[in-house]
């Protein structure tokens, strides 16, 4: 019976096209997980990061329930108009008493956080992507430097955010 000859990683040499194989599986899992993350990020972030032509200004909260908190909106940019309740929809560190600087989603009175705190919990959704997907990347792909450059930034991401707030 004749022996396979095997590479440095222990896969026979003769199966490159099983290598090709995972190779192509988990680097599109992978990028499927990374463009779930950023398409969960977008629709918070392009309010946040895209404010030209938004309606911006401060709210100070008066009452908060399960998963939203609400209250008066005040205008600072200009041809605002001041209303008597906007929405914040996810609560993370807002606080009754608290006023916090918002920009509003086009034709409502939904509302989310602007300024740099806005911005990274905007992108957490991406961090938590970052972090997955490096596990596929070292596991499935046998990249680890690639891996950990992703874990870490993802990290970051997720640690500044919660500094931010």
């Amino acid at each position: 019976m004749p022996s396979a000859v095997r590479s440095s990683r222990g896969v026979p040499r003769g199966s490159s096209a099983l290598r090709f194989g995972r190779f192509a599986a988990m680097g599109a899992v992978a990028v499927l997980i990374l463009i779930a993350g950023v398409w969960a990020s977008w629709g918070t972030a392009q309010h946040v990061m895209l404010t030209k032509g938004r309606e911006r200004g401060t709210v100070e909260v008066v009452r908060c329930a399960e998963d939203a908190c609400e209250g008066p909106f005040r205008p600072l940019s200009p041809g605002s108009q001041p209303r008597a309740r906007v929405v914040l929809d996810d609560t993370a560190a807002v606080e009754r008493g608290g006023t916090y600087t918002v920009v509003l989603k086009p034709g409502g009175a939904e509302a989310v956080r602007s300024g740099p705190a806005g911005v990274l919990y905007a992108w957490v959704p991406l961090g938590g992507a970052l972090l997955l997907a490096s596990v596929v990347v070292a596991g499935g792909l046998l990249r680890t430097r690639l891996a950990w450059v992703m874990a870490l930034t993802g990290a970051g991401l997720l640690t500044a955010a919660f500094v931010a707030l």
